[in-house]
């Protein structure tokens, strides 16, 4: 078998149980495998035995998405070859907001600290500013009661 049934297998059998980005990605990673160990100097064949069967390296790969809950299910309209425009799309579409942003935790609480010191910050600053004000009218409130009790 060479490369490119190897890779036309393999993009067969990953297209039943992957979403066309994770195919792609897989596909794409495969082809560079394969290209660098043969710039390496391991014949085409050595390198396609030392992979063995594209359909159980598939299986493999569809699994271990399972497993870790990327796994999309079938995709039957990737079953056409990809040309080469088409990966730049896929490209294109996962950087422009395609897919939601996971951001790990200790970014979500720095973030989230940032903010709350932001509001205190903007409580205490307005406090500042109106604190004149409010305590120069309890005074004048304090002196009208004291008036007014002394008055009677």
């Amino acid at each position: 078998m060479n490369k490119n049934e190897f890779i036309d297998k393999l993009q067969r059998a990953l297209a039943g149980g992957l979403n066309s980005g994770q195919v792609a990605e897989n596909v794409r990673y495969y082809q560079e495998y394969i290209d660098s160990e043969v710039r390496k100097g391991k014949s085409e064949d050595e390198v396609m035995a030392g992979l063995g069967d594209p359909r159980l390296l598939a299986k493999s790969i569809i699994e271990a998405n399972k497993r870790a809950g990327t796994s999309y299910g079938s995709n039957r309209e990737y079953d056409e070859e990809m040309s080469a425009d088409t990966r730049d799309t896929d490209r294109n579409k996962a950087s422009s907001g395609g897919r939601p942003i996971m951001l790990p935790g200790w970014l979500i609480l720095l973030i989230v600290t940032v903010v709350v010191i932001l509001i205190i910050g903007v409580v205490i600053n307005l406090l500042a500013y109106f604190l004149p004000v409010i305590l120069v009218g309890l005074a004048v409130l304090l002196i009208v009661k004291v008036l007014q009790s002394n008055m009677r």
